[in-house]
């Protein structure tokens, strides 16, 4: 069965996902943002060159998946809008655009390969995530969902930007070579199994960078929840889904021996000391949450800026994949882990008057 879809005003959650998305997909695109030169390329030529030329079978299909959930959202915002057919042309242009300016930029960075391949599959997998959206929005149960979603959340200044939020610290916690809810990444030479080499000591810094971590998600939520008690349970689902996620990721990317180094002990002690800090906070009153929030978030950054984490790069050995995808996930992950404190900062300034 269909329905009419919502109005402009209920867009703002895909507008700020798209944001997200965008950001994501830019940096994926343009790392390691250095060594910028003229490399004496036509961007003509790149176009018109043989589409075998450049071709990689694992490469398209990346290039297709990253470009599904961009097609997707684009439709998505542009549906209350437009026709669906406008939408669609409308989604798809934008893709092919987007994939063409980064090709574009990509001839100026050596370590970088422009291939008018990479903007058919970005294009096609535009196309796919914008037909997937239009075939979603005009169902039944996708009105049941949105109208549960804004049934269950507060409504004013930041709620669509506080639930992006949330996306956004989901992704970055699905990342196998981090511990969960971690921001240290994990290393072959330290952990390989069998190695004849000494255990390391316990990191209390860790747990409680955990800790942190796992406060301000549930901060965050009790802030967004109608119901604040609600906010605990969300959580624990929060991290059921990522755990399941984080699991299935290392099975696919990971080595069979370092398929559940992301579960800890310093993880699993920060996770406990969370959820029980998190009970006492629902019983502060909703205007206190901001200074909390506030100083939870603070402390965070400072932690794990003064903390070594590690590099993106000296993960990879966990990997039984290697392919350079691979490096810009771990730095995309790094990139978003370290920006969801400062934006949920943003969030807490804006949102201010509403709590």
């Amino acid at each position: 069965m269909s329905v009419h879809f919502e109005p402009p005003h209920r867009t703002l959650l895909r507008r700020y996902l798209l944001a997200v998305y965008l950001a994501l997909i830019s940096y994926a695109s343009l790392t390691p943002f250095s060594g910028w030169q003229e490399q004496g390329l036509e961007f003509w030529a790149v176009l018109t060159s043989p589409l075998g030329q450049t071709y990689n079978a694992f490469d398209a299909i990346i290039n297709f998946l990253a470009y599904m959930p961009l097609g997707f959202l684009l439709a998505m915002t542009l549906r209350t809008r437009f026709k669906a057919a406008h939408s669609l042309l409308l989604a798809t242009l934008f893709g092919v655009l987007i994939a063409a300016v980064f090709e574009y930029l990509q001839m100026y960075l050596p370590n970088r390969t422009s291939s008018n391949t990479d903007i058919v599959t970005n294009g096609v997998g535009g196309f796919a995530g914008a037909m997937q959206a239009l075939a979603i929005m005009p169902r039944l149960w996708f009105a049941r969902v949105t109208k549960q979603r804004i049934e269950m959340f507060q409504r004013g200044d930041g709620v669509d930007f506080g639930l992006a939020l949330v996306i956004l610290w989901m992704f970055a916690q699905v990342n196998p070579s981090l511990p969960i809810l971690g921001n240290v990444f994990i290393t072959e030479a330290a952990h390989r199994i069998f190695a004849s080499m000494p255990e390391e000591p316990f990191n209390v810094w860790e747990s409680v960078a955990v800790t942190l971590n796992l406060l301000m998600i549930g901060l965050l939520l009790q802030t967004l929840l109608q119901v604040r008690r609600h906010a605990v349970f969300a959580l624990l689902l929060i991290l059921c889904v990522v755990a399941l996620a984080k699991f299935i990721a290392a099975a696919m990317l990971l080595k069979s021996w370092a398929l559940l180094l992301w579960l800890n002990s310093e993880a699993m002690l920060g996770i406990v000391a969370g959820l029980c800090l998190m009970w006492g906070l629902s019983l502060v009153r909703r205007q206190s949450l901001f200074w909390i929030a506030a100083g939870v978030a603070l402390g965070y950054l400072v932690l794990a800026w003064g903390m070594d984490s590690g590099t993106p790069s000296a993960a990879m050995r966990l990997y039984q994949w290697h392919y350079g995808h691979l490096r810009n996930y771990n730095n995309m992950s790094q990139m978003a882990s370290v920006m969801f404190p400062l934006l949920f900062g943003v969030y807490l300034a804006w949102s201010s008057r509403r709590l």
